[in-house]
């Protein structure tokens, strides 16, 4: 089965074909950086126009590398959650082509699509395991036991942990997008110079919660100002690593409970290079736990994993109509 995926739930405008859900015959991504770059994050309404630019030439350009019209055999589209106006965009295009190729249709939960991206890997995990899905808008701990079955563990009560580091560079005046400006500056400085508060969640302690953290970063700079050379270097890495453990405490802590044999990182946040260099440090002293990382462009948003997460839909013989409109505030599970 060869699914055309399509995806524009945020800032990314993406279409890839996928074989059998494992194998992507082509994989196509136009970014938005450089519009929101000026804004310090993603604007709704320039995500939304520009999708409108984008989307045609990406799909064209995804089915003719996978051999045209006639070799697709169905179309997956993110449907939520996201960006109302973007989700659209993607949705209708999908739902045009459905009737215009006579091809059966599904939508896709766009968090759905990152805990199944790790399929698209050389090792793909087998069920059940717990995915911790860390991006700009979600942070959530799932139980996966299977294709479409899905259990909420915890999620964030505040700021997802793609904000904090956004929010945290705009605070030290690093450009965006500010997660990939702080970790680039971590690697040279020392996760120990600053002390971070550690949130605790009552009640929930599979829960997190950012914007205390995001708040002391903020004292720190007014009581010190925005340090420069190694002083920022340090900042960066104390900020970066108290996310970092954060995340890796709670997911840590859901598996050795609920007994699942592995955790996949799944994400845009997934990217950062001390989250998954933290994550396989800490599988190491478990020998009864194996953490799955995916490559980095299986973690930021891309249709591949559209794809993956549709092909699955449509082998337990869900379909979409006409009728399959934009959810932005889809839950999974």
């Amino acid at each position: 089965m060869r699914v055309l995926g399509i995806e524009t739930s945020c800032d990314e405008t993406a279409a890839a074909v996928v074989e059998d859900g494992r194998r992507a015959l082509s994989d196509v991504v136009a970014t938005q950086i450089e519009l929101h770059r000026r804004w310090g994050g993603v604007v709704p309404e320039l995500a939304s126009r520009a999708h409108v630019v984008q989307v045609i030439p990406v799909v064209e350009e995804a089915v003719a590398t996978a051999g045209g019209p006639a070799a697709i055999d169905a179309i997956a589209v993110t449907s939520g959650p996201g960006l109302v106006g973007a989700l659209l965009v993607g949705v209708q295009v999908a739902k045009a082509l459905a009737l215009a190729w006579d091809r059966p249709l599904v939508g896709v939960n766009h968090l759905e699509g990152h805990l199944l991206a790790a399929f698209l890997g050389e090792r793909p995990p087998a069920f059940p395991f717990l995915g911790l899905v860390v991006s700009g808008g979600h942070t959530s701990l799932y139980a996966a036991r299977g294709f479409g079955e899905y259990e909420l563990l915890g999620q964030t009560r505040d700021d997802a942990a793609g904000e904090a580091f956004d929010k945290g560079a705009k605070l030290l005046g690093l450009p965006y997008p500010g997660g990939v400006a702080i970790d680039r500056l971590a690697r040279t400085g020392d996760p120990r110079a600053v002390r971070f508060p550690k949130a605790v969640v009552k009640g929930a302690d599979l829960a997190f919660s950012f914007s205390g953290l995001k708040t002391a970063l903020r004292h720190e700079v007014q009581r010190r100002g925005v340090p420069e050379g190694q002083a920022l270097a340090d900042l960066c890495a104390s900020y970066q690593e108290a996310i970092v453990e954060a995340l890796l405490q709670k997911a840590f802590r859901a598996a050795r409970r609920l007994q699942l044999p592995r955790l996949v990182l799944a994400g845009g946040v997934a990217a950062n290079g001390r989250l998954r260099a933290a994550a396989q440090e800490r599988a190491a002293t478990y020998e009864d736990l194996e953490v799955i990382v995916p490559p980095v462009r299986l973690c930021t948003d891309n249709a591949a994993m559209i794809a993956v997460a549709g092909t699955h839909a449509l082998e337990r013989g869900l379909r979409a109509g006409r009728e399959l409109d934009a959810d932005p505030a889809w839950r999974l599970a």
